[in-house]
């Protein structure tokens, strides 16, 4: 990337697309949002949202809201694999479908989002980023994004008998997920935005599927 500021910009014609799409997206999941949020109130309790500090534009935090897909617990790592014992039954559906990402689009909608851009991280994890994938925490956070379809639970997975699981993903998914979203976020154009918009929408609908072996590409590369 050439500067933080160059991934911090927001374009007026993305900032036009992500009110306008996520205004719609949003009226048009609201039946959805109601379903799910009657579904988790009924099976899982209050509360039906889950709250988190993440690091926004420029690494200035908010509070990022979406459905609550895990069981309350004292503690935790950070880090949430496919298999872990404190995801409920329907929050693995919603995680598998990226349901329980839409509201945020919420977040789009107020700027505080962006539709397709880096992964909203933790203000814990974002802490212990290598230095060389720092800058990528000053872009604004999307909804969706390259790093985001390509390494999901599924197939971001720590080898069999790793258990410092948190470590595993700074040193070795943390850069290749970087990677990933530089690639857009260097020609961050609107027609490469409604491709990955259109893949997504493939993906949650089970007719497209990006992910990407994290152990194959850290064999490649090594």
């Amino acid at each position: 990337m050439s500067s933080n500021r160059h991934v911090a910009t927001i374009s007026p014609a993305r900032r036009l697309l992500d009110v306008l799409v996520g205004g719609l997206l949003l009226v048009l999941a609201s039946p959805l949002l109601a379903v799910v949020a009657v579904l988790l109130l009924l099976t899982s309790g209050r509360p039906v949202l889950f709250r988190q500090s993440r690091v926004g534009e420029s690494g200035q935090p908010f509070t990022l809201c979406k459905f609550r897909t895990m069981r309350l617990v004292a503690s935790g790592p950070e880090v949430t694999a496919a298999k872990d014992a404190r995801i409920t039954r329907i929050g693995g559906f919603l995680r598998r479908t990226a349901i329980d990402e839409l509201p945020q689009l919420w977040h789009v909608v107020r700027g505080q989002m962006t539709l397709v851009g880096p992964r909203p991280e933790s203000a814990a994890l974002a802490a212990g980023y290598p230095e060389a994938c720092r800058p990528v925490l000053q872009a604004r956070p999307g909804l969706t994004g390259p790093a985001q379809l390509q390494y999901r639970e599924r197939s971001a997975v720590p080898p069999d008998g790793r258990t410092d699981v948190e470590r595993w993903y700074l040193e070795v998914l943390v850069p290749l997920r970087v990677a990933a979203d530089r690639e857009y976020l260097d020609r961050p154009t609107v027609r490469r935005t409604l491709y990955y918009l259109l893949v997504t929408a493939l993906f949650v609908v089970g007719l497209a599927d990006l992910q990407q072996s994290v152990g194959a590409q850290t064999a490649s590369s090594s």
